[in-house]
């Protein structure tokens, strides 16, 4: 069994404008800077005395977050995993958020050109993630929880595959620096914390 926390990146100033980013590499602003120290105190509680592997995407706003967590708490840098990058946005990437709504309608429905689909994302994260827990397995700290440094739309499907669709609720944006937290056990994902708050 190996205990994930997937962890959005902090804030770009295209999060701030409400632009698409999707592989596009945008580095984090201040704010995201200072949101990836949150990050870390907050997660401090829910990991305890354990000292965690820390990973990310391989996008730069991803791995300066996970960057500034590890420094924060002391640990090393674990690896960067292109399968945890944020999904490919294709025609839409640099857009606003309200010229994507005009041309392609709704955020989940929209049939984009050139974009990668949710299913695809979904069995992209899902094979990240046992990768990424395999290697833990194999490292010499084979029972230490994981940080996941990586992106909203990603962690989204993660959600909906462990909740079986029940989380997030329909229109939540998940904040940058949020943390959510998983159980693997072999071909099982499960789900016990939402944003800092325990499922039942």
């Amino acid at each position: 069994m190996t205990t994930l926390f997937l962890v959005r990146h902090g804030e770009t100033d295209w999060n701030r404008d409400r632009r698409i980013q999707g592989s596009t590499d945008i580095p984090l602003n201040d704010t995201g800077r200072q949101q990836a120290r949150d990050a870390a105190a907050s997660l401090r509680a829910d990991l305890g005395d354990a000292d965690p592997v820390v990973v990310s995407s391989d996008l730069a706003r991803a791995r300066e977050t996970a960057r500034i967590i590890a420094e924060t708490w002391g640990v090393p840098l674990g690896a960067a995993y292109s399968d945890l990058r944020e999904r490919a946005y294709g025609d839409a990437e640099g857009l606003g958020t309200t010229e994507f709504i005009e041309r392609w309608g709704d955020w989940y429905t929209a049939e984009v050109p050139n974009a990668e689909s949710w299913a695809d994302l979904r069995t992209r994260a899902i094979r990240g993630m046992r990768m990424i827990a395999r290697d833990v397995r194999r490292s010499a700290t084979p029972t230490a929880p994981v940080v996941i440094v990586t992106h909203g739309a990603l962690i989204r499907e993660v959600i909906r595959h462990a909740t079986a669709g029940e989380l997030p609720p329909a229109g939540e944006r998940l904040a940058n620096g949020a943390s959510f937290g998983f159980l693997l056990e072999r071909e099982r994902l499960s789900m016990h914390t939402y944003a800092g708050s325990v499922l039942v």
